[in-house]
């Protein structure tokens, strides 16, 4: 779990992972990027995303914000238990889903948040199970919201941001082929130039980052779910050489291929 208080802060570039992750920005406003669209987040929203789901704020030059952030794995939150499944059934039917709470909803969230906080900061006997069922019921209230609330359909925060969503899809979809910045610029009738710098402004990514994140994503995939060869894998996922590939899945995860897999 993780709580900071930023200024011009940016997530690590790579950033996807194997658990849920609960953002709830306490004061300001971001620019945050899922999936394969920009979103503008106000002060009081909470944004759920679900396990391996690219995502990162875009926007460094906006001014202080106050954000609390918790990641949970899906085993820690009780859907384990089939009596609890219903109640944390909404996370299970959106890749993401962001939530404008009302004010005693915040109320109660911003009470949680604290708590959770502080419970990790003082280390005091038993704190992870304690703050593990706060982050519950943290859950629980945004359950309730999702269930009561049709969740709201955001507009593009600029026709640049709806134009570059296009790009990532179609990234998101061909990534096994070969891409590459000019072939999309002419796909898309844009410049290079153009492509380059917006695509980065839109989604907080370089055009070869976010490229390599999706490719990187869908190889762990393979090696947590087959029993597919790494020499099968890279190609598989749009890399030439095995070399470069096993450079760029140590460069995002931390592992070589074969370690990964051993480790899972």
């Amino acid at each position: 779990m993780s709580y900071r208080e930023a200024l011009s802060h940016h997530m690590p570039t790579n950033h996807f992972h194997s658990t849920f992750e609960v953002y709830y920005l306490m004061s300001g406003t971001r620019e945050f990027f899922i999936k394969d669209r920009t979103f503008v987040v106000k002060e009081g929203d909470v944004i759920i995303i679900s396990p391996n789901i690219l995502h990162r704020t875009t926007n460094t030059e906006l001014p202080k914000h106050e954000r609390f952030i918790v990641n949970i794995h899906e085993s820690c939150m009780g859907s384990c238990d089939q009596s609890n499944r219903g109640i944390f059934q909404p996370l299970f039917e959106q890749e993401y889903m962001i939530l404008r709470c009302s004010l005693q909803e915040r109320i109660l969230i911003e009470a949680l948040s604290n708590n959770i906080i502080q419970e990790i900061q003082d280390k005091m006997q038993g704190f992870e199970m304690y703050a593990q069922t706060l982050v519950q019921q943290l859950l629980i209230i945004c359950c309730r919201h999702i269930k009561q609330n049709r969740i709201q359909s955001l507009e593009f925060p600029s026709p640049m941001h709806e134009r570059i969503s296009e790009v990532v899809r179609y990234i998101n979809n061909h990534y096994m082929n070969d891409l590459s910045l000019n072939l999309l610029a002419d796909k898309f009738y844009v410049s290079p130039y153009y492509l380059s710098r917006f695509f980065k402004e839109a989604t907080g990514f370089t055009f070869i980052e976010y490229l390599n994140s999706v490719r990187i994503k869908e190889a762990k995939k393979l090696l947590e779910q087959s029993t597919m060869k790494v020499n099968f894998i890279y190609k598989k996922v749009g890399f030439r050489s095995i070399t470069h590939f096993g450079r760029v899945f140590k460069s995002v995860t931390g592992y070589a291929p074969l370690h990964y897999r051993k480790r899972k």
